[in-house]
């Protein structure tokens, strides 16, 4: 299968070569997790900030708001409220969802799990980080400009994101940045498409490969797409902020005959509605195997599953439009945007059955890494559920912009990606660092956070059923929306719980690196190929090439010796 040699190379000696500029996937990995988790907190404290604001209007920051804002006596102003949505979207998604799940768990399952030494470009491997590394540090200087970081939404529409409507120099770093991290996962997926095509084991066929390596690679398929696009789009906003274009001006198109701001929407919706499963799909893939992994069955309709996600990513790119109900589309286009929207619920339905099946029956063991799998499994269904309501016309003319769109799309994007990023997390410490985290800790972190998590998102889409927009400084203005006050109060309380239960997370993870207690090399007791290799894994992953006998989720088979009820993937068995 494999066509390209793959050399022991010998391990590295200095400092920087070991855990800096290094070439070795699984660093890399660690690199792109701490980075992630960092950005995790910068942005978790950003909307805490964000529901302080909507559920105590006028109220100070409590104990660090005097310090951050001494002008006004703590209390958070209008024009850093925007701030601080456009940065906490920015954040969440570009530095914290996408370094955890596809930079970290990208570069740490794809070489083990399809029998690989590493990827097959490691320099690119490496610089694909720092340029990560780059593009956060544009981002973050934007906050020391004098007029401050970008205020136009992370979705950053003109006119709020040209010269007229966000004047100083944050905009343009923020678009700067946004290009830059686009290199960076461009190179990435490049990287992550071939090592897969061509790294496989011997044996392994795609639909040997493990449900999170499909995840993994369907999301490099469609980032190396249509990240082009968005850096297109960015690169055209940087034109006109910085050389006077007017590609986004509004009204151009009356006088010089080119620019239109809807021309940015178009742009950024065709990269932005693949983002969604380009943030969704990993986790997916995770939460596949790690439910048949800890029902100790094999995964139901695996090929289906396979399949349905390659379908969903496929029909990804020709649903953006739904984004744009509200921009005066023609309707036909639009009823051609709500039947393609409608359509991808089928595939959708088909893996989440397969979720169902998997689960049914099963010899399940409540584990950490299952509890965040079983969670995923909950949000998802309410998150996707909702979303109906938003790509069928008539109902999003009324909820488009309000608080119901963000509480559905937290609940597929953060609340699922989240708790599959913390699955992975609990699932492949032990072949990360060689230590387990401490399981009672965990379950508590799983539970503290599922009941913040919903109490947050639910309350969002009560709200936004009721008619809040959401981006209004303080909503509280209009006397028909004085009334959800006590709902925008328990739902701050509700974030407060969520952002207090990731100190358990934060003190476990860094405990078990410190104190945590050895892990054997395969302690979950699972079949692919990472866990027939020493914990942690060493530089060169395998000392030779496995050749694949069998799939991933082969358990309970009669044949298997030693009371044992997993099959590794290198093992061929014989019958009676």
């Amino acid at each position: 299968m494999a066509t390209f040699e793959q050399h022991i190379h010998p391990a590295p000696t200095t400092f920087l070569s070991k855990y800096i500029f290094s070439f070795d996937h699984k660093v890399i990995a660690k690199q792109f997790l701490w980075y992630g988790i960092f950005f995790l907190a910068v942005g978790g404290m950003m909307a805490l900030m964000i529901r302080w604001t909507l559920a105590f209007p006028g109220e100070a920051f409590p104990i660090i708001g005097t310090m951050l804002f001494p002008d006004t006596h703590g209390v958070i102003p209008p024009d850093t409220y925007a701030m601080l949505f456009t940065m906490h979207g920015t954040i969440m998604i570009f530095y914290a969802i996408t370094p955890i799940l596809i930079g970290a768990f990208g570069n740490f399952c794809i070489p083990l799990m399809i029998g690989a030494r590493d990827m097959v470009f490691p320099t690119l491997n490496m610089l694909s980080f720092w340029f990560a590394v780059l593009s956060a540090i544009i981002l973050m200087s934007s906050l020391f400009t004098p007029l401050g970081a970008a205020a136009g939404g992370w979705t950053s529409y003109p006119t709020l994101s040209t010269v007229i409507g966000s004047p100083g120099v944050g905009q343009t770093l923020w678009a700067l940045a946004i290009f830059v991290v686009g290199i960076s996962s461009t190179l990435g997926a490049i990287n992550y498409i071939t090592t897969i095509i061509v790294l496989r084991a011997p044996g392994m066929g795609y639909f040997d490969m493990p449900l999170t390596v499909w995840g993994l690679w369907l999301t490099a398929i469609l980032n190396a797409i249509f990240l082009p696009v968005l850096a297109a789009g960015v690169l055209l906003l940087i034109f006109d902020r910085v050389f006077g274009t007017t590609f986004f001006l509004a009204g151009a198109a009356a006088t010089s005959g080119s620019g239109d701001p809807v021309l940015f929407q178009h742009v950024f919706w065709i990269f932005g509605h693949p983002e969604v499963y380009i943030l969704i799909l990993p986790a997916w893939g995770i939460v596949s195997d790690l439910l048949s992994f800890f029902a100790r069955k094999p995964a139901f309709g695996m090929k289906a599953t396979a399949l349905s996600m390659t379908t969903i990513t496929i029909l990804s790119t020709l649903v953006y439009g739904h984004h744009m109900f509200t921009t005066q589309m023609s309707p036909l286009l639009t009823q051609s945007f709500m039947t393609l929207t409608m359509t991808i619920s089928i595939p959708s339905a088909i893996f989440f059955a397969n979720w169902l099946g998997t689960i049914w029956k099963g010899s399940i063991r409540f584990t950490s890494p299952m509890l965040f799998s079983l969670g995923v499994v909950f949000v998802f269904g309410l998150g996707g559920l909702t979303g109906l309501y938003l790509g069928t016309v008539t109902t999003d003319l009324y909820l488009h912009d309000t608080y119901f769109v963000v509480g559905h799309f937290h609940y597929t994007m953060a609340a699922s990606v989240l708790l599959g990023g913390f699955g992975a997390i609990y699932f492949w410490m032990p072949k990360m660092f060689g230590v387990m985290m401490n399981e009672c800790l965990a379950k508590v972190h799983f539970w503290l956070t599922m009941i913040g998590l919903n109490g947050i998102f639910m309350g969002m889409m009560i709200v936004g059923y009721a008619g809040m927009h959401r981006r209004i400084y303080n909503p509280f203005v209009y006397e028909y929306l004085q009334k959800l006050i006590p709902i925008n109060t328990f739902i701050t309380y509700s974030a407060i719980l969520m952002g207090l239960s990731q100190f358990i997370f934060l003190y476990n993870f860094i405990h078990a690196l410190l104190k945590g207690e050895k892990a054997s090399d395969n302690p979950w007791e699972v079949g692919t190929l990472e866990w027939t290799i020493p914990s942690p894994a060493p530089h060169y992953n395998f000392k030779e090439i496995p050749v694949v006998k069998c799939g991933p989720h082969e358990f309970g088979n009669p044949n298997l010796k030693n009371g044992r009820d997993y099959q590794y993937q290198t093992e061929q068995l014989v019958e009676g």
